[in-house]
């Protein structure tokens, strides 16, 4: 972990330890603080569509255990495990409610949205998704996770729940997947 991160993260959690004490100055800093590696974390997760919606449900809980976060780890590590849970119960809940459509011809729908994406000015995020759709989720979350919002493997392996070296192999795994499918893409072209 470099200086300036590990001063950083210092500074974040030192910030919710106030917040958690009652410092609504410091409670706000640290949102403000955080907010955006949790959007960006739970917008590859999911979708940026559902993003604001997590990151709400992931504040209301994350204020709901600041009084008990001993600091043991940083801020931002702790609240990011709570994401990842909130994106694992969001999941569950989907799974077990059938799904609604607002139109009859949601097909149709789709369709004119996914042309709508492919505009200009979209077509390098359009492809990064893509791509980062391909990977597994393990490997997608390991790869967000360290490569996008700079988690150290360390702090990486305590958001998934999994060693260091899980997080370290499935970083360099996604690399490869990725490699392969830009490959792939270039050579149907």
């Amino acid at each position: 972990m470099s200086t300036g991160r590990g001063n950083d993260d210092e500074r974040i959690t030192a910030l919710a330890l106030a917040g958690g004490r009652g410092d609504r100055v410091a409670l706000e800093r640290w949102v403000l603080e955080t907010q955006a590696d949790v959007w960006r974390f739970l917008a590859h997760r999911t979708s940026p569509a559902e993003a604001d919606d997590l990151t709400q449900e992931t504040y209301l809980r994350a204020f709901g255990s600041l009084p008990r976060f001993a600091g043991r780890s940083s801020s931002r590590t702790w609240l990011l495990s709570i994401a990842r849970r909130v994106v694992v119960d969001r999941i569950r809940a989907r799974s077990a409610r059938p799904r609604e459509s607002a139109t009859a011809d949601w097909q149709h729908v789709a369709e004119e949205q996914s042309a709508r994406s492919r505009s200009a000015g979209f077509e390098e995020l359009v492809e990064l998704g893509l791509l980062l759709g391909t990977l597994d989720d393990d490997r997608r979350e390991a790869l967000v996770l360290t490569q996008f919002l700079g988690l150290s493997y360390a702090e990486a392996a305590e958001v998934c729940g999994c060693p260091v070296g899980t997080v370290r192999s499935r970083v360099s795994r996604a690399r490869e997947d990725l490699l392969r499918a830009q490959e792939e893409t270039d050579s149907a072209m």
